[in-house]
């Protein structure tokens, strides 16, 4: 043995004689056989379930009293049983036990716990409804027979409902109403006041009008519900007043003048400021509109201006979520073009996967130019995402900007708006140039091989289409289409075999043109004719983007390829003809290599 050999065993308690050879993929290796011998499971629980509570991860936590252990609040009690026996353990100040309680003013009384069937019904006896799903229903259930009540109907909002289910045990809903004056406050500022402050759920009329009324969502049963509406109608007015004031106050101010204002903010600190960024993503959204609507162009500049403008106005500063909104409605308010105001709002597009894209094509280049700024300069400095990490959003940033040129239908490339963009940023790179544009190019690549087998695109479609290029991305998506819909011919492993055989044999590539004197074989002329004639029609089909007619017209020369296979062997002994079936098969890939790469095919 080794002196590391001796010191493993040695390091694992065992003699040198115990050590065993195991094969790996990496090869062999020395191990250690050592046998663990089973544990009662109370016991081991008593050891897991401290670190269980310990590890539960919270956006924020707190500590109580003096005690060395955190959680989103201080706990009371702690119920663990296995077996109908308590599982002892302590966690801070707290032992468990069998002893649960329950609403924490309609039935604060103890019960105790014999097993989970008996807590979920003693739980619902003592006013708290511990499934998170029936609490929903409840809610659910509340809030439209409120709505109901209020002539109007909710505006449904999954996310609050989630967030409401997880914050009463026992709930109720109670109807509220405000001020109609404060309608005059544009309505995405009243859905967020009363959202994001006091998680209300808001009412629409028929029409999809915003109403003067809200649904709250009790977490007691109450003898005057009126009391409970006071206090939240008390409370709301309060809230949508500094909303009013914030309004109001931002309409003495320009759109213009807080372009200015924006020179002072800070945008990452490497990249500069907010103003700079603006002149970046500007110059940008003009050579896409110079690219694909030259008319546009002076409205984009114009809505390329003003789209950050609100960052710095009062309402934006206390209501982040109403960004672009808000710079929609100053923008209207001061009498600018409604296109450029719709684009102010809409560059923010989309907000979320699957999210509705720019509806025009102004605010379509303002947001693709923003986006791809983001993406490059922050590589560019090497703000890259991890696999952990995205501080600066640039995966959604990139499928945004893919949703976008996709759902538009744009005809572009992607290198070159890489490229003119770096081309923006080059004061401010830290990194080499040639690094920074292949690391973002594979990042859109990648996005886009994630949107295409998340719709369900088989993966190896996806790869066989990118691999042969992906630069314009509307075009790609066509050819993903036509290939997949030729995947799903019962004839088409076959198909792929054959081609994938063709482009196996020609790797390395065969430069040389066809010497039909060289043929010794009929198949070799039918293969040579099938390919020409084939070759004419697919190169007029792929200049009109019809892939689908045209991968049908390459497989109808597969009964060319499978004959030419078996009646030569391509690798003849003579040099000459050997090279020149390696060109004859040289011209049928070719056939696809635009394509698609048939060698990535699963066959």
């Amino acid at each position: 043995p080794t002196r590391a050999g001796e010191g493993f065993a040695r390091g694992q308690g065992i003699a040198v004689d115990q050590l065993v050879i195991v094969e790996t993929e990496k090869g062999p290796y020395v191990c250690a056989k050592k046998e663990q011998a089973g544990r009662p499971t109370s016991e081991l629980l008593t050891e897991i379930l401290p670190r269980l509570i310990n590890n539960i991860p919270f956006k924020k936590s707190m500590r109580w009293k003096d005690l060395d252990v955190r959680f989103a609040r201080p706990i009371h009690w702690i119920v663990a049983l296995y077996g109908g026996a308590v599982v002892p353990f302590g966690f801070g100040n707290i032992t468990s036990g069998k002893e649960s309680r329950g609403h924490r003013f309609m039935a604060p009384d103890a019960f105790e716990v014999t097993d989970f069937a008996g807590y979920l019904q003693e739980c619902e006896r003592h006013f708290v409804i511990p499934d998170p799903e029936k609490r929903k229903s409840i809610i659910r259930a509340e809030i439209e027979k409120a709505a109901k009540a209020s002539g109007g109907n909710v505006l449904q909002d999954e996310e609050l409902l989630e967030q409401v289910a997880y914050l009463v045990e026992y709930p109720s809903a109670v109807l509220g109403t405000f001020s109609p004056d404060f309608l005059q406050v544009p309505k995405e500022v009243l859905i967020t006041s009363m959202r994001s402050h006091q998680r209300y759920f808001s009412l629409v009329d028929d029409a999809g009008k915003l109403m003067p009324a809200f649904i709250t969502i009790n977490n007691t049963l109450t003898e005057d519900p009126s009391v409970v509406v006071k206090g939240n109608e008390r409370v709301l007015r309060a809230r949508l007043s500094d909303a009013r004031f914030f309004f109001e106050e931002d309409k003495k101010v320009s759109l213009d003048s807080r372009v200015e204002a924006l020179k002072s903010v800070v945008y990452q600190a490497k990249l500069g400021t907010s103003y700079e960024k603006m002149e970046r993503f500007r110059a940008l959204a003009g050579t896409l509109a110079e690219l694909l609507a030259p008319v546009l162009k002076e409205k984009t500049a114009r809505a390329a201006t003003l789209c950050k403008a609100d960052l710095v106005s009062a309402m934006v500063g206390e209501f982040p979520e109403v960004q672009g909104v808000m710079g929609r409605e100053y923008a209207l308010l001061e009498g600018e073009d409604a296109e450029v105001a719709k684009a102010i709002y809409e560059h923010y597009l989309p907000i979320q996967a699957g999210g509705a894209i720019p509806s025009a094509d102004i605010g379509a280049f303002v947001s693709i130019a923003d986006k791809i700024d983001t993406i490059c300069g922050c590589f560019g400095v090497g703000l890259i995402p991890s696999g952990t990490a995205d501080p600066y959003a640039l995966r959604r940033s990139a499928i945004g900007i893919l949703n976008i040129i996709l759902g538009r239908g744009y005809r572009l490339s992607l290198t070159a708006l890489v490229d003119r963009s770096l081309d923006l940023l080059t004061a401010k790179l830290t990194r080499p140039r040639a690094e920074i544009r292949g690391d973002v190019v594979e990042f859109l690549r990648l996005r886009l091989v994630n949107m295409l087998t998340g719709q369900g695109v088989p993966q190896d479609v996806v790869d066989a289409v990118l691999a042969a290029s992906f630069d314009d991305v509307a075009d790609a998506l066509a050819r993903v289409k036509a290939l997949a819909e030729l995947k799903g011919r019962e004839d088409f492993e076959p198909l792929a075999v054959a081609f994938k055989r063709v482009v196996n044999i020609i790797k390395g590539g065969v430069g040389t043109p066809v010497d039909v004197t060289l043929f010794e074989s009929a198949c070799e002329g039918a293969l040579y004719d099938a390919t020409r004639q084939v070759g004419t029609q697919v190169a007029s089909l792929v200049a009109t983007g019809d892939y689908t007619a045209a991968l049908r017209a390459i497989a109808g020369i597969r009964g060319a390829v499978d004959a030419f296979f078996e009646g030569v062997m391509v690798m003849a002994d003579k040099e000459a003809v050997r090279s020149n079936r390696l060109a004859l098969l040289t011209g049928v890939a070719r056939l696809f290599e635009g394509i698609a790469d048939f060698s990535r095919i699963a066959a």
